[in-house]
């Protein structure tokens, strides 16, 4: 006789879903409420993309491809800052509160709980995005074909920055993450690709940088939005290697207290 219900591993998986799918949707609403977050997230990447696009600032950022070079790397600081900083310190926090204990003693599993973080951060990321990228937009900016391929940088970059601030968050003490998070924020984005070209960079230096997911992600990010085309494999490589190694220790390392 046929089960009308289905399979009881097919309940699992849909109740599974619904777990992650909710609990995306509530950490959704709570970082859109966070006026710290929208802050982060929002106003100071349109501030600073104001800032790279009126003046001389960063020398790096110049030329006939000013508005659109601005843009990307507006975008990269905003993945890093959110998808990895933001996440990291906000989930420690919790984790210091008791917050996540609670949520420990729901149905709720740890799996479910880091995909719905890692869900509601990609689609706060996606709202900042459009923001950003409507705000370049009005200053005269226009996508050339293939612009795009940014969405799929995006989506990457903050998968992969969002497993590692997971994984801090799940590695260290609040205080400690605090710090780190912080202080490897303006390390990436200082001598990490984003802000000064790896080719600026002393030569010990540019080669460890090359490594790192966010050189990967902001010359992805320029490659998308100022030349239009796809980024390349090795792009791709860098940001799904990071990220995948990054996602193994947050679900090893984390905790609920």
């Amino acid at each position: 006789m046929s089960n009308p219900g289905g399979s009881p591993s097919t309940a699992i998986t849909s109740g599974a879903a619904r777990r992650v799918l909710h609990q995306a949707g509530w950490e959704t609403r709570l970082l859109l409420r966070n006026g710290e977050q929208l802050l982060l997230t929002i106003a100071i990447p349109v501030g600073i993309l104001l800032a790279l696009a009126w003046t001389d600032l960063v020398p790096s950022v110049a030329g006939p491809d000013r508005l659109s070079t601005a843009l990307a790397t507006v975008l990269s600081v905003t993945v890093i800052s959110s998808g990895f900083t933001s996440l990291a310190i906000a989930t420690a926090f919790e984790r210091r509160s008791g917050a996540l204990r609670l949520l420990g003693t729901t149905p709720l599993r740890r799996s479910e709980l880091l995909g719905g973080k890692l869900l509601a951060t990609g689609a706060v990321m996606l709202v900042a995005a459009a923001v950003t990228t409507g705000v370049a937009v009005l200053l005269g900016w226009r996508p050339t074909t293939g612009a795009a391929w940014a969405v799929v940088v995006l989506v990457l970059g903050t998968a992969c920055f969002a497993a590692w601030g997971i994984a801090l968050a799940g590695l260290l003490r609040a205080e400690a993450v605090l710090a780190v998070a912080n202080g490897l924020f303006l390390v990436l984005i200082m001598f990490g690709g984003v802000i000064v070209p790896v080719s600026s960079l002393p030569a010990p230096v540019a080669m460890f940088a090359r490594t790192l997911p966010s050189d990967a992600l902001a010359e992805a990010m320029r490659v998308a939005i100022v030349g239009g085309r796809p980024p390349s494999l090795g792009m791709v490589a860098v940001l799904v290697g990071w990220g995948a190694v990054g996602a193994i220790i947050a679900g090893r390392t984390f905790r609920w207290s």
